[in-house]
């Protein structure tokens, strides 16, 4: 039986979602963040030594990241559902954007929420008006343009069809979700990306998104 050991407001929702869309059993066991820091709770590395979401276990099996689950979930026990053929050009596009969502789309993204929280954080008030100009000039100078950067790149991707990999809905999708919900949060993606926002509107409107939500619960990502 696989189990998802699903964190509260993360990349593990992913997973829930890509388990509806396959129809494959699951347990869930859940986990919350702290509500200070919001980090994943300790007993997480009873798990995975990273202690870090998403973790499944099947078995014998433990396996993280998001990538690497989709990849094992939709080639075992969904007998290659919702990937497309080897050998398609629609496969090196699914192979492109199940990578890219983490390695390019969401490292810029996590750099504006650290910055924004330095903003917020407390410290010596002497210390308070350098950290914020500092934080102020990287956004402004990195990492805003970045995030615009690829939002367009992500707008443009969608001009020809409504997913990512082709004309058919697939894992890689899926995969995208989280960084552009993410965006939609706290990137600043909004109707400057029409294409963008109805990707969104799209995969919330799925009945496998839905149930995702019902059995994981409140998904909220704040800034």
């Amino acid at each position: 039986m696989i189990i998802v050991h699903h964190l509260n407001n993360s990349r593990s929702q992913r997973v829930l979602w890509l388990l509806e869309e396959l129809g494959l059993e699951y347990q869930l066991k859940r986990y919350e963040r702290d509500p200070k820091t919001m980090l994943a709770p300790a007993s997480l590395r009873d798990v995975h030594p990273l202690g870090k979401s998403p973790v499944i276990t099947d078995g014998k099996l433990v396996l993280a990241e998001s990538g690497a689950i989709i990849e094992y979930l939709t080639e075992h026990p969904g007998g290659g559902r919702l990937a497309p053929l080897f050998g398609t050009p629609e496969r090196t596009r699914y192979n492109y954007w199940l990578h890219y969502a983490e390695g390019s789309a969401m490292p810029p993204l996590l750099f504006k929420l650290i910055f924004d929280r330095i903003e917020t954080s407390p410290m010596p008030f002497f210390a308070r008006p350098v950290a914020r100009a500092i934080s102020k000039r990287v956004k402004k100078e990195f990492i805003l343009p970045q995030i615009a950067l690829h939002l367009g790149f992500m707008e443009e991707s969608l001009k020809e069809t409504q997913w990512f990999a082709g004309k058919e809905f697939t894992a890689a999708d899926i995969q995208m979700s989280f960084p552009l919900e993410a965006a939609a949060a706290r990137g600043g993606l909004d109707s400057k990306y029409p294409r963008l926002v109805a990707f969104l509107d799209r995969i919330h409107a799925r009945n496998a998104y839905k149930r995702a939500l019902t059995r994981g619960g409140e998904y909220k990502l704040g800034g």
